[in-house]
């Protein structure tokens, strides 16, 4: 059995955190990159434009709203300016007796900039306006209204879909700070916590795991990022879970299971890394979502439990109290797996002897009686 002190544990979380390179981070995101890329597959993201806007950041898609919106007005401006120019109507320009222009009050490069915004964002203020002598300023009208409302459609999309992006609701969805192993309905399990902080339900919510390390093959290759699927759970079964309230998540480990190796005192030293997945549905969009944390072995304690969340009030609600979300404490938990099993079949053994509940008497004989004689006659 082992006691390991919780200020001594968060020294150790601290110390190797700073120094621990992981795949996934606690908040989800993966750490890697892409190298040696061909400059012939950057055509790709292009062509699938929309993911590329949607997923770049909000920097930039600020940027791209101001750019899409002022270099349209300034390019249409151009066409304008051009067309008052060719016509003669520039102010500066000479105009002979009956000259008809094409559009009113536009003198220069200035006014043709008004009244290309004017004309984009259907302010109309009345100083400047077709006068329909002119065929192209006609076609010209119609296309810049036709790319206008294609712009706004597709920058009101993109920024609807950035604020509506099922990793948002991601961020509502917390992992415990630190694992556990202890003691659970007579098996030694792997503890997680995971909380919904929003009322509304995740449905169809699935926990998996998979667990990262290097490992070297048979023939000597070394694998890089190996992945082992783990089995996560709750008393109600692993699949569509009721997440209405935090859950704890249990992993048994078994013979089956990649830590039967493990004991209290190797667990510090290995090197691997757990990545936790959650799937599910958001009830109030219908978008799919997926929720990630992952843990390295010094963010699991052994010999610890998670303290009690949940509570009742006087008025019959139930209550969560957060404040222990990710606290736990020292238990009594076997030093390993191996350990546990010699315990449990000395205990099995113990119990089966003690089944007998009397004394045998190797002397008694049974005897057959042929003959009823009925002692109550005389």
């Amino acid at each position: 059995m082992v006691s390991v002190s919780s200020s001594r544990m968060l020294r150790l979380l601290q110390g190797h955190r700073s120094c621990k390179t992981r795949l996934v981070t606690k908040d989800g995101h993966c750490n890697i990159e892409f190298g040696n890329i061909e400059y012939s597959n950057h055509f790709a993201y292009l062509v699938d434009f929309w993911t590329t806007f949607v997923e770049i950041r909000w920097r930039f898609v600020f940027l791209l709203f101001v750019a899409s919106f002022m270099g349209s007005w300034f390019i249409f401006s151009l066409l304008w300016y051009w067309i008052a120019k060719s016509n003669g109507d520039l102010s500066g320009q000479n105009r002979t007796d009956g000259h008809v222009q094409c559009i009113d009050n536009v003198n220069g490069l200035t006014t043709a900039f008004l009244y290309s915004l004017e004309t984009q964002t259907t302010i109309g203020y009345g100083g400047r306006s077709l006068t329909g002598h002119c065929a192209g300023t006609v076609a010209l009208i119609i296309l810049q209204s036709l790319i206008g409302v294609f712009i706004n459609c597709f920058m009101c999309g993109v920024v609807l879909a950035k604020i509506s992006s099922p990793k948002k609701r991601a961020k509502t969805v917390p992992f415990s700070d630190t694992a556990v192993v202890c003691l659970k309905k007579g098996s030694l399990c792997l503890l997680i916590r995971v909380a919904n902080l929003r009322k509304t339900l995740l449905i169809g919510s699935q926990i998996y795991g998979k667990l990262i390390r290097t490992t070297t093959a048979p023939d000597g290759e070394t694998i890089i990022l190996d992945q082992v699927d783990v089995d996560f759970m709750v008393d109600a079964g692993k699949d569509n879970l009721f997440f209405v309230c935090p859950l704890t998540l249990y992993h048994v480990i078994n013979k089956s299971s990649p830590f039967y190796e493990l004991s209290a005192d190797t667990l510090p030293q290995q090197d691997f890394e757990l990545v936790v997945f959650l799937d599910s549905t958001a009830e109030s969009t219908s978008s799919s979502c997926q929720v990630r944390t992952s843990y390295i072995p010094q963010e699991i304690l052994w010999g610890y439990s998670f303290l009690p969340i949940i509570s009742r009030t006087k008025t019959g609600k139930y209550r969560v109290d957060f404040s222990n979300f990710s606290r736990s404490v020292p238990v009594t938990t076997p030093h390993c797996v191996h350990c546990f099993e010699t315990d449990a079949d000395q205990r099995n053994h113990n119990d089966h002897n003690q089944q007998k509940t009397g004394i045998d008497n190797l002397g008694f004989q049974a005897i057959d009686v042929h003959d009823f004689v009925d002692i109550t006659k005389m």
